[in-house]
């Protein structure tokens, strides 16, 4: 098989990427041209796999198909597990898909591109502490789920035991980290509210970060303010403490052993090690190294999102956020336009920072917005902050859906919750 423009990855950039191509080159052409390849059949906003954990969110409402998300935005999809990757010759190699029993479902396949775009994403970096198979992830919908699952088999099992106690441990007090722990809270609460008082439990939520504050790349006041929520629902919050090592029943860390039934690892990113492999230069997180068009030394190969390390300003390098890589999709769509066409594109990649939006459980959110009148940024807090952090969601599904079928999916998702609640129980 050969594409014209093959995308590997199918997260918030590499699908809107696709999906603005689709568009662009039309019913006709752009199936034809234009390929997506992910591992999953169906897409989930990453910012959101938190909720999906601690079941505030069903993944089976919330998530779309990218065959259908193909078929409407013109585009194709394969689903599939990139093992092989050549540069110099164009092209790539998919892993050979297997049925559950070990029967052989889809062959290995070999596909050629013209110009390919790596969005492969990022995982955890568990800086090499060990006992790190002890803690769960939250890297896809797959992990969120299994957490979710698992979770409720403790809410249960909680409820039952004689100390009625249930110590739950999230290292790592970036974003995931904090709005993980505010929504295992209001988790915690629909679960009580609904139980029987013989079947109540307790609950302890530990959030620990090594930096001295939470939300370490925001401003102060966002941390503060965040912090302050988090100890209002009663979630410890330890700062400055540096875990050593995770065991099945505790984590240890430089002040204290502190219980643990679940730990979940929310510290840090690192791509994946077979980055490595692919004959591209790649940073010390395996990261792409990518120039100001997001290019990599490889001739008509670029890289985009969490997996790219493209150069920002002073020093630093464009932070792997949603909205790094919406902005990425919008610059690199005009890009591979433009060559399609034959025309030169010399125009570099620019981010500007929009500023940060922690949601903190329902009807609550902290964060700062870039580009005020004064030109600075500016602070927000509550439902307002809740709000335009639902909003940054349904922007989102705008670039892959358009006005009219965001508006009907979102009026859709708040009359299913009327009807059966906004928790996920089974």
């Amino acid at each position: 098989m050969h594409y014209d423009i093959v995308i590997v990855g199918g997260g918030a950039g590499g699908l809107e990427l696709a999906s603005k191509l689709g568009r662009a080159f039309g019913r006709r052409a752009g199936p034809e041209k234009i390929l997506l390849i992910d591992r999953s059949p169906f897409h989930i906003w990453k910012p959101t796999l938190h909720e999906v954990a601690a079941g505030t969110l069903n993944p089976q409402q919330e998530g779309l198909s990218y065959s259908i998300l193909a078929r409407s935005n013109h585009f194709s999809f394969v689903m599939g597990e990139l093992t092989a990757f050549d540069p110099a010759a164009k092209k790539l190699t998919l892993k050979e898909v297997h049925h559950p029993n070990g029967g052989l479902i889809i062959p290995e396949r070999n596909i050629s591109f013209s110009r390919c775009v790596l969005a492969v994403g990022c995982g955890s970096n568990f800086f090499g502490t060990p006992g790190s198979e002890h803690a769960y992830v939250l890297e896809n919908a797959q992990d969120a789920q299994n957490f979710h699952t698992h979770l409720l088999n403790l809410f249960a099992r909680a409820s039952y035991s004689q100390d009625k106690l249930l110590n739950v441990v999230i290292v790592g007090g970036g974003a995931t980290g904090v709005e993980l722990s505010a929504e295992m809270m209001e988790a915690y609460h629909e679960i009580q509210e609904n139980s029987g008082s013989g079947q109540r439990f307790r609950i302890n939520i530990t959030l620990i970060e090594a930096a001295p504050r939470i939300l370490s790349g925001l401003p102060e006041k966002v941390s503060a303010q965040a912090t302050q929520a988090l100890r209002q629902k009663r979630i410890n919050v330890l700062t400055a403490t540096k875990v050593l090592e995770i065991f099945p029943d505790k984590v240890q860390t430089d002040q204290d052993a502190i219980p643990a039934d679940v730990v979940v690892w929310a510290a840090g990113i690192k791509a994946a090690d077979r980055n490595r492999e692919y004959g591209l230069p790649v940073n010390r997180i395996n990261q792409f190294e990518v120039n100001r068009q997001l290019q990599t030394p490889a001739e008509g190969v670029y890289a985009m999102g969490d997996c790219a390390a493209c150069e920002w300003e002073s020093g630093k390098f464009v932070p792997a956020r949603a909205q790094a890589a919406h902005q990425q999709a919008d610059y690199l769509c005009g890009l591979l336009k433009a060559y399609e066409k034959g025309r030169d594109f010399t125009e570099p990649f620019v981010y500007k920072d929009s500023g940060s939006l922690v949601s903190l459980g329902n009807n609550h959110g902290v964060g700062n917005l870039m580009g005020s009148l004064s030109g600075g940024s500016f602070f927000i807090e509550g439902l307002i902050a809740k709000y335009m952090y639902m909003s940054l969601h349904l922007m989102h599904h705008k670039a892959i859906l358009g006005y009219t079928k965001t508006a009907l999916l979102a009026l859709a998702r708040m009359a299913q919750k009327r009807v059966s609640g906004r928790l996920k129980l089974h």
